[in-house]
């Protein structure tokens, strides 16, 4: 019925516009008091009228399409579509559209992921719900000016910042570099950020939105009490906020304690970045001492908060993966005597391993990511999962492209996941593929879910 509404709408639309074009014509040709004549329609008009009335065709035919498919089928094609915009991506500097995605993001342009995760992939971890492992690393988002939109993309969490104190502009351009061949990207970024303000302004938005749905949806007589609400403090989906030092501080510890007394309250997590390679000084901060020192005035500044029932946010430390045997073993006793909640394993690497090093751009200074990272990032995750003895909840990150790369870091001792580089070169549709590729692995390997699945490798 869809399909005979649009035939004859589109035949309308092509009779008037014969009609008109005759009516005219024949008003110019009868009027003999005039010496105009009658004027020409030019080529392009008529290609135009055309072009307009084929795209008419093909929206409504669109849809009349849309109206007999349902919703999940749909959403899988709109994540599908989302490939053909990767070559114009391609096409634009690196920073430009990293800047393009997040404005789209920002603005609703990306879909909206509405199909259920596989009920396999979901898990618990410090009293908070994943619907699924998988998550955005710091970096991506850089100013939280697209949570909604990108927790909307199906991830199970997302990471903002590193968000600095005081705004400043990073190291100066270009200072992102592409090596697709290679699936990597080299960054120098060196924590560009607008400051913890303006971050708490846009979270804190979000976060009274996010409590104004919750009232309503209460308040309706179709809620129910005892409904389990999933998701943190931005909506659905969980909420990581990493910190920062700015570059030109003398005092890295009140860098982090002001971010956490500023941006403590709208995350589910934070995170203390001490290893980025493009601030000077940042990576000393790993050692034994250092750390002790500076996670503990970091968590007595999170505990001495006034919190309600569900206390204060967890706090986890990201190391960088060009450690050595020792540094690993510092900071595993660090975490384990201070009790942690978490660690993120890794951060770039400063290193050029195969194929990088025979890149022409191997040679820019700044740290890498992507594909040549995985198995360096791997193996340090299933060496710290062996040294805290699985008691401390592990986030890996480094080289993840596939639903595979998700599963061996899982097995190698991650309880969750972060990716960036795979999602900058592919785009939204790599998210859905990812999870049904995990669910898949685990099911074929006789796993129940994904915590039976961590730290296999290990054991």
């Amino acid at each position: 019925m869809a399909a005979r509404a649009s035939t004859k709408f589109l035949r309308e639309v092509f009779y008037r516009k014969l009609n008109s074009g005759a009516t005219e014509t024949l008003r110019y040709c009868s009027s003999s008091s005039s010496t105009a004549k009658a004027p020409r329609i030019p080529q392009s008009s008529r290609k135009g009228r055309l072009l307009t009335g084929v795209t008419i065709g093909l929206v409504i035919a669109g849809g009349a399409y849309v109206s007999t498919v349902d919703e999940a089928t749909f959403c899988g094609w709109l994540f599908s579509a989302t490939k053909l915009v990767n070559p114009f991506f391609a096409l634009l500097d690196a920073e430009v559209a990293h800047q393009l995605a997040v404005s789209a993001a920002a603005r609703g342009w990306l879909p909206r992921e509405k199909r259920p995760d596989p009920s396999i992939l979901g898990l618990e971890v410090w009293g908070r719900k994943f619907s699924n492992p998988i998550g955005l690393s710091a970096g991506f988002d850089k100013n939280a000016e697209a949570v909604e939109g990108l927790l909307g993309l199906g991830f199970g969490f997302i990471e903002v910042g590193s968000v600095t104190p005081v705004p400043q502009e990073g190291n100066p351009k270009p200072r992102i570099f592409r090596l697709r061949q290679e699936g990597a990207i080299i960054n120098r970024c060196g924590f560009n950020s607008e400051g913890i303000v303006a971050v708490a302004k846009r979270l804190g938005a979000q976060h009274g939105k996010r409590k104004l749905d919750e009232t309503s949806s209460t308040s309706s007589p179709s809620s129910s009490s005892d409904e389990v609400k999933q998701g943190g403090k931005a909506g659905p989906g969980i909420l990581g906020v990493n910190l920062g030092k700015n570059k030109t501080s003398e005092d890295a510890t009140a860098d982090y304690v002001q971010g956490v007394h500023t941006l403590s309250q709208y995350a589910d997590y934070l995170v203390i970045n001490v290893s980025s390679p493009n601030t000077p000084g940042l990576r000393k901060l790993q050692g034994r001492k250092q750390l002790k020192d500076l996670v503990k005035k970091v968590q007595a500044a999170r505990d001495e908060m006034q919190w309600g029932e569900e206390g204060p946010p967890p706090l986890l430390v990201k190391i960088a993966p060009d450690l050595s045997k020792q540094d690993l073993e510092d900071i595993a006793a660090v975490a384990l005597a201070l009790k942690l909640d978490g660690l993120i394993i890794s951060n770039t690497t400063i290193s050029r391993p195969d194929p990088v090093d025979r890149n022409p751009l191997a040679k820019e200074s700044g740290g890498l990511s992507g594909k040549p990272l995985f198995d360096l990032s791997t193996n340090i995750l299933k060496e710290m999962y062996v040294l805290t003895r699985g008691k401390i909840p592990l986030i890996g990150c480094g080289g993840i492209g596939s639903g595979e790369d998700v599963y061996r870091k899982i097995r190698a001792g991650a309880t969750l996941v972060q990716l960036y580089t795979a999602f900058a070169y592919g785009g939204p549709a790599l998210i859905p593929q990812m999870k049904a590729e995990l669910a898949e692995c685990l099911e074929r390997d006789g796993f129940k879910s994904i915590s039976e699945a961590v730290g296999a490798d290990c054991r």
